[in-house]
């Protein structure tokens, strides 16, 4: 049985002496085109011992069984030219896309590249890979701890550290929602597909049927504009045991009218971190009405999850402070969103959960849709015992969020050296604000400003201290030198 971690681990080192593979990004998006074969290939094998008419999507040559098993098989050159020349064109243009299958094969390799140079460093990534078996239920658990890893490593990957979520935050999400089997549950910015992750091994535990499994297969839904987290959340939920993930689609969430969505479209359970802080391309903001519209994603995305959402569906999202207090726009959204929804919690996070990709504060937002808000619960989440800052080494824990969960169901206002660390405020209360949801910060020091005449005699006296201090330091400055 090989050290799965160790395994990964040479296959990183490898990557490191090709001069073709720049980066953790490229890095990572090279093992996992690799991984994606393998794992399908291992699948099969399972598919073809229980099923004796099973026939693979893929020609023979192009299976991964018959190219890449064989350790002493193809390498250098030859290798390098069948990957570049034959095997990725032909899974980029295959054309028996009626077969699931192959439609996710070749959806995975649209936008895949084959960025080593070296044929004889491939052939030992390769061998590298085939020690792991993933029909084995132990190769396969240890996996996907292994891949949760690789995962959290695009933290450190440039920007491509924002399609992760840690794992703490996700699974307190999802265990809050409480997805059932039979309900339809949509990550609409799904990245590397954490949160549908979650909601897999939450909806696994409810499972006593066949048929609730393949229930559950068919009613995990998710969206992603960019290839590499397309590509990760793919083979992230085939590890999870969705065989056909053909309900993980690339394409951008905000590029349709939401006006446009039907009964038929609405999901039960939304659980997400929309992207924050960009901007969307030209254009987008009108597919939206047009006293919402706006470039920022965060607000865009709230307003797709509002229409998105069935009546009495429920949604737990990540969003930064700034669509708390923001106004114009933001208040007219906020407007809407506790008009349309109950919005009857915000967890406000600490500092640095999403170090260091981002260091904005942010907050998680729990509403049902169907009825308006008649109040809403706020919950300051401080930084644990021990912790000054969380980060890559020491990264928030789901344990963390334990005070949270044991406060949820037994609901109290919380008063902490004058500040409320837990309060309820009526919708009355609210809108008087003008919608600003700012209403659980972190304690800090008042600022008393002071009339301008006093303001002047503090400068002065502290003017006159300062002239006397420097005088004094002159007069033994002037000793030292005589002396």
């Amino acid at each position: 049985m090989p050290n799965i971690s160790s395994v990964i681990k040479a296959i990183q080192d490898i990557m490191r002496k090709d001069t073709g593979v720049d980066g953790d990004a490229q890095r990572l998006s090279q093992i996992v085109w690799m991984l994606f074969l393998k794992i399908f290939a291992d699948k099969e094998a399972e598919y073809e011992i229980m099923d004796d008419n099973y026939k693979s999507p893929l020609y023979s040559k192009y299976r991964w069984q018959n190219w890449a098993k064989d350790e002493e098989g193809i390498t250098g050159d030859e290798l390098i030219y069948f990957i570049n020349n034959d095997l990725f064109p032909y899974l980029q243009n295959l054309e028996n896309t009626s077969d699931n299958r192959a439609l996710i094969i070749k959806n995975i390799f649209q936008d895949t590249y084959n960025y080593m140079k070296s044929g004889t460093l491939l052939r030992q990534v390769i061998n590298k890979i085939n020690e792991i078996d993933f029909n084995s239920s132990e190769d396969r658990h240890l996996f996907n701890d292994i891949y949760e890893q690789l995962l959290q490593s695009l933290q450190s990957a440039g920007n491509a550290g924002e399609y992760y979520t840690p794992r703490a935050v996700t699974q307190f999400i999802v265990d809050m929602i409480n997805p059932k089997i039979g309900e339809k549950i949509l990550d609409p910015a799904c990245g590397t597909g954490g949160f549908l992750a979650c909601s897999i091994e939450h909806l696994k535990k409810q499972i006593s049927t066949t048929t609730d499994g393949e229930t559950l297969n068919n009613n995990i839904f998710g969206i992603e504009k960019k290839p590499l987290p397309h590509q990760l959340c793919t083979t992230n939920m085939i590890l999870h045991g969705i065989d056909t993930p053909i309900n993980i689609r690339r394409d951008n969430t905000l590029s349709k009218p939401i006006n446009n969505i039907s009964p038929a479209d609405r999901v039960d359970c939304i659980v997400t971190n929309p992207p924050f802080g960009g901007i969307e391309e030209e254009g987008i903001e009108s597919n939206f009405p047009s006293s919402y519209r706006t470039k920022e994603t965060a607000d865009l995305f709230l307003l797709f999850i509002i229409a998105k959402l069935k009546p009495q569906g429920r949604c737990g999202v990540v969003l930064p402070d700034g669509a708390l207090f923001g106004e114009g726009v933001k208040t007219r959204i906020k407007e809407k969103l506790m008009t349309d929804c109950n919005l009857h919690t915000i967890i406000r996070l600490p500092k640095s959960v999403f170090a260091p990709y981002t260091s904005i504060n942010t907050n998680l937002l729990f509403f049902t849709k169907g009825e308006p808000t008649k109040e809403t619960w706020f919950y300051r989440l401080d930084m644990p015992e021990g912790y000054k800052n969380f980060s890559k080494t020491k990264p928030m824990k789901r344990d963390h969020l334990k005070p949270v969960e044991d406060w949820w169901n037994n609901r109290k206002e919380i008063e902490v050296e004058g500040f409320f660390k837990a309060k309820r405020y009526k919708i009355e209360e609210i809108k008087a604000r003008n919608y600003n949801l700012d209403l659980c910060g972190y304690p800090y020091e008042e600022e008393i400003v002071l009339p301008p005449m006093e303001l002047l005699k503090q400068y002065q006296e502290k003017r006159a201290e300062l002239d006397k201090n420097i005088d004094e330091v002159l007069v033994q400055i002037k000793s030292m030198l005589e002396g």
